[in-house]
């Protein structure tokens, strides 16, 4: 993880543009206009790891289709945003809806759609494949490209970031769902 922009956090909810961030950019289209879109079940992962140390998650994306909306309503996300251009608007009704301020938001994107909320947020967040100009505002850049595990690369550092702990004891709330098998609800 590069992260550009060292700083303290206090994130609250953590929100997603979906295509280039948590799938590699591709879409596969039938015939009939059906799309299909890979996910990394590690990222999925993630969206449950934030879960259980409280903090909020959320998609929003410019683009909409039924499997995105599947994938989003499988992971249990607390806010899903579909078919948004402009998504600066929508990000400050999150805030007002949760009561937080724009500081205790990350946001992680990969295209210049996205950077008006890098402005504005308290952790912007780039996979290594974003478009130039989302690099250079990118606070964190990861290692991994979009769709390649980058949402998780990027979960498990906030949260060690964030926490001051080691990853194992980041990862022990949800262990110990595992262990008592109290997975109901646990998606990959």
């Amino acid at each position: 993880m590069n992260k550009v922009n060292p700083q303290p956090l206090n994130i609250k909810i953590v929100l997603f543009d979906v295509d280039g961030v948590m799938t590699d950019g591709t879409i596969y289209m039938s015939e009939h206009g059906e799309c299909l879109k890979a996910f990394n079940v590690k990222d999925g992962l993630a969206i449950e790891l934030l879960r259980s140390h409280g903090i909020l998650t959320g998609v929003i994306s410019g683009k909409s289709s039924p499997a995105l909306t599947l994938r989003c309503e499988q992971l249990g996300f607390d806010k899903i945003i579909t078919g948004c251009k402009n998504k600066l608007p929508k990000l400050k009704e999150i805030c007002e809806q949760y009561s937080i301020n724009l500081s205790n938001i990350a946001f992680c994107g990969d295209d210049v759609l996205d950077l008006p909320i890098f402005k504005h947020v308290g952790l912007s967040i780039a996979p290594a494949d974003a478009h130039k100009l989302v690099l250079n505002k990118a606070d964190w850049i990861t290692q991994s490209n979009g769709g390649r595990g980058m949402v998780r690369e990027f979960v498990d550092e906030l949260l060690c970031s964030q926490t001051n702990k080691l990853l194992e004891e980041i990862y022990q709330p949800l262990m110990s769902k595992i262990i008592e098998d109290d997975i109901d609800g646990i998606e990959q």
